[in-house]
């Protein structure tokens, strides 16, 4: 293993761990600011308020000195491995996905499988297991209800995600992430149409189904019945305290990232952007674009998801069902229908 690959991977595990506490400052700025308040502004270090910045970092501190709670119920071996198997597939996926062009000869990417987009389907589908078993090594009615309901909730929408991530890989003819951005790249900048203005509205319904059902896959408003507060305390995690706890947390928002990534990479051109990017550019500063272009669109993305966990109601559960198996999937099957009767009648190209 080279200085290059350890060098990525601090970086894509700097990215997460230090990103995390960046949205959760950004959340609550963003609600205090659509609810017409201040948010965090208090806590301080060295004398320095920064417009409460620092508040994370003071909530990482309490909850690492915090006591360690085991109920004396709990399958203690589900009960700590439940969020290690929460935390580690987003972390995982994220290997996959290029954040930047290349600089000389090293891609910006941990990992280049040819089957990177089947990778990251298949790491992601492990992490309802964790929280299945969260809900039910904690011998609590609150958390086993909340798993179910996250079991249920998370199968049923990736149907739709699946679905979603099958259209990009039929516009672009690959499941190779570079590859998949390459063709975007080569045809138009992104695979909204393919190439072809006459797909451009399918690319984009796909690209609205991925989004709605990655916000039911990560748990976030308006699908966030798992751990509906008013219903479930707080849900699979209700029992959870101090670091296993925080570990649900940082799993939460490093999902938030990757599915955003992931977005970024099958619908908006990844780190391409006309007239900034350049493909063939490999330079140090090519490739420091390059991931700022990516940097922003993923960014833009987990702003749009806090500002819609702020403004619009949770559904009910009959509703969430009912929306995921009776709109979003057939919706997606007959998107994917349509545009592979239109390839099929265009020919090869």
């Amino acid at each position: 293993m080279n200085a290059w690959v350890l060098a990525k991977i601090g970086f894509v595990l700097l990215l997460i761990l230090q990103g995390v506490p960046i949205l959760i400052w950004l959340e609550r700025k963003i609600s205090a600011f659509i609810q017409g308040r201040l948010g965090p502004n208090r806590t301080a270090l060295f004398g320095i308020r920064a417009a409460g910045f620092f508040q994370p970092v003071a909530d990482a501190i309490k909850l690492f000195f915090k006591e360690d709670i085991t109920p004396s119920m709990v399958d203690r071996f589900l009960y700590f491995a439940a969020p290690i198997l929460v935390f580690v597939p987003p972390v995982l996926a994220f290997c996959v996905i290029p954040f930047g062009n290349q600089i000389g000869d090293e891609h910006l990417q941990i990992a280049n499988l040819p089957i990177g987009i089947l990778f990251v389907m298949s790491v992601l589908s492990v992490g309802v297991y964790g929280i299945a078993f969260g809900g039910w090594a904690s011998h609590s009615k609150y958390s086993l209800l909340g798993g179910l309901r996250s079991s249920a909730q998370m199968i049923s929408y990736e149907l739709s995600l699946g679905l979603s991530i099958m259209l990009a890989i039929m516009l672009s003819g690959t499941v190779d992430m570079r590859g998949i951005i390459r063709h975007q790249v080569e045809h138009g900048w992104n695979i909204i149409g393919g190439g072809n203005l006459a797909l451009a509205p399918f690319g984009i319904l796909g690209a609205i189904l991925f989004y709605a059902a990655s916000l039911a896959e990560n748990n976030r408003l308006p699908f966030d019945l798992p751990e509906c507060e008013a219903e479930l305390v707080a849900g699979y995690h209700t029992e959870y305290s101090s670091m296993k706890y925080a570990m649900f947390m940082l799993a939460e928002y490093a999902a938030m990232i990757t599915m955003s990534a992931l977005l970024t990479t099958l619908f908006l051109g990844g780190w391409h952007f006309p007239g900034i990017t350049d493909i063939n550019d490999h330079s140090l500063l090519g490739g420091l674009i390059s991931h700022a272009v990516f940097a922003a669109k993923v960014g833009t993305i987990l702003m749009v998801s806090m500002w819609i966990r702020w403004t619009l109601p949770r559904y009910r559960y009959d509703q969430l069902m009912n929306l995921g198996w009776k709109a979003l999937v057939p919706a997606a099957l007959a998107n994917l229908a349509v545009v592979a009767v239109i390839e099929v009648l265009r020919g090869p190209t």
